[in-house]
Parts: C-alpha cells; sequence; structure tokens
C-alpha cells in the first residue's frame, strides 16, 4: 500500500482522531516517520502526536506547503475556509489535497484555493482508528489517475476503500459514514436481549459484540450475499427464522433503510 505513495511527504492539517489513524495506518505499513508532517494548533496534541509516533509536527500549516506533496485536510467541515485561507496562495501544480470533510464538495475546496488544484474527496468512518475503516474516495476534476490511486493507497493502510462518483459521497455518509453507530445501536439492542433472558451484562454485550463482528467478517470472506448466509442459520421451524419473523412484523429492513436515506439526506442538507 505505501509502495503507491512512494517516498513522496504527506502533511496533515489538523491532528486529530482521523489524523492520528492515518498517521497510525501509514507507519504500520512502513511508512517513515519523517515523510509525515502535521500542522496542529493546540501544544499539548502536537506534543503528543511527536512523542508517539516520531512525526514531524509545526503549528503553521503553511510550512507544511514547503515539505509536503499530499497535503490531508481534517478539520472540521465550518472550518475548511480559515484552514485554506494561508496556503491558498502556496498551493503548487505539484501538491494534492485530500480532503476528509463531510459535505465540502471537490468544487468547493477549488474554489477555495484558486487556480486548478488537484483535490480528492474521502468520506471515511470511525473504525479506521482500528484498522477497520471503510472510505468512499471521489476526485475533483483536476486530479490524476495518481492521485486517486495515492489516496486509495492512503486509506487502505486503515481499511477498504471504494471509488465512487462524488454524487454519491452523501449515499456514503448515510451508509458507512454514520453505519457505525447503527451497528452500535443494533449490539446493544442484542445485548439487552440477552440480559432479558437472564444473561449478565459483560457477557451479553461480549457475545452480541462478537456475533456482530463475527457476522460481518463472513460476508466479506466468503463473498456471498447476506440473505444466502442468513439461510444457513435458519432451520426449519427453529429459533432463527422465528427471531427474523419478530424482526420482518417491526419493520427493522425498512427502519434501516430510511436510516441511511435519511443520513444522506442531512449529508446533502449541509452540503447547501
Amino acid at each position: 500500500m505505501v509502495q503507491a505513495l512512494g517516498q513522496m511527504r504527506i502533511g496533515f492539517i489538523g491532528g486529530g482522531n482521523m489524523a492520528e489513524a492515518l498517521i497510525r495506518g501509514l507507519l504500520a505499513a512502513g511508512a517513515a516517520p519523517a515523510n509525515l508532517l502535521v500542522a496542529e494548533l493546540l501544544d499539548s496534541r502536537r506534543e503528543q502526536l511527536r512523542q508517539r509516533y516520531g512525526v514531524q509536527a509545526l503549528t503553521q500549516s503553511s510550512a507544511l506547503l514547503e515539505q509536503a506533496d499530499i497535503i490531508v485536510l481534517a478539520v472540521k467541515p465550518q472550518a475548511a475556509e480559515a484552514a485554506l485561507a494561508p496556503i491558498s496562495d502556496l498551493f503548487e501544480p505539484h501538491h494534492c489535497l485530500i480532503s476528509i470533510l463531510a459535505g465540502v464538495s471537490t468544487a468547493r475546496l477549488e474554489k477555495l484555493l484558486g487556480g486548478t488544484p488537484r483535490v480528492i474527496r474521502v468520506m471515511p468512518n470511525t473504525p479506521a482508528l482500528i484498522g477497520a475503516g471503510a472510505a468512499g474516495i471521489s476526485r475533483g476534476r483536476n486530479a490524476t489517475d495518481a492521485d486517486e490511486q495515492r489516496a486509495c493507497a492512503l486509506f487502505r493502510s486503515v481499511g477498504q476503500v471504494q471509488v465512487v462518483k462524488e454524487a454519491l459521497l452523501d449515499a456514503v455518509t448515510g451508509l458507512s459514514g454514520s453505519g457505525p453507530a447503527y451497528a452500535y445501536l443494533l449490539i446493544e439492542a442484542m445485548a439487552d436481549g440477552g440480559v432479558l433472558e437472564g444473561l449478565p451484562r459483560d457477557v451479553a454485550l461480549q457475545l452480541a459484540a462478537q456475533t456482530v463482528a463475527g457476522a460481518a467478517q463472513m460476508v466479506l470472506q466468503e463473498g456471498e450475499h447476506p440473505a444466502l448466509l442468513r439461510d444457513r442459520v435458519c432451520s426449519p421451524a427453529g429459533t432463527t427464522i422465528a427471531a427474523l419473523r419478530c424482526l420482518e412484523a417491526a419493520g427493522l429492513r425498512s427502519a434501516v433503510i430510511e436510516a441511511v436515506a435519511c443520513a444522506a439526506q442531512r449529508s446533502r442538507e449541509l452540503a447547501g
């Protein structure tokens, strides 16, 4: 994965959780700490990242442009303009901006930078913090195939990547960006059911979490449709088909579909 990035230097504007996850993933994949830089306003956070990972931690984002080829924008979406203003005049043709800002289009980022900047937009999710993320990636009008390949390599260091059209990134937000919360709710509800039936809370939670994790791995590794895997668990007149009848009657399937659609619509609204 890191081979696709070569010896390119990567600078992060913002040293929050997602930036740290990417730094950790890149280092685990073989990147050199000397090739990673972070611009972070908080003194304590800069020192923390420097000590933990040996990366260069800077106070000014403009300093990144002098040393880095790839700039990862990892701030709050509402801070996009303030974050890019100091570097817009310094952005050169060899630079590529990779943004993880929800709802901020490549067109807006290109406008904030001026000229014809190369921009890639990514929608990651929080399991990237443990190397199990899922990210959707799309490129702006000036980005190259090589830029896309490097962005994919970067985010594959912390999980899986799917390249999509930018118009579909709101759908990615609704599905995988917000999706961990749906899974947490399911795990919590399953554990509550176990407690209702007499299991200790800690035992129920561990069983529920491992069951969801194991089922997800089956989908990913077996390569079969979830419906086929589900049918294998459903014995005639058995416990599982009885449970599924209850879930279908309660509208679980339609509720989850609607949740993804609602999150995607909210993403579109936030984009203005």
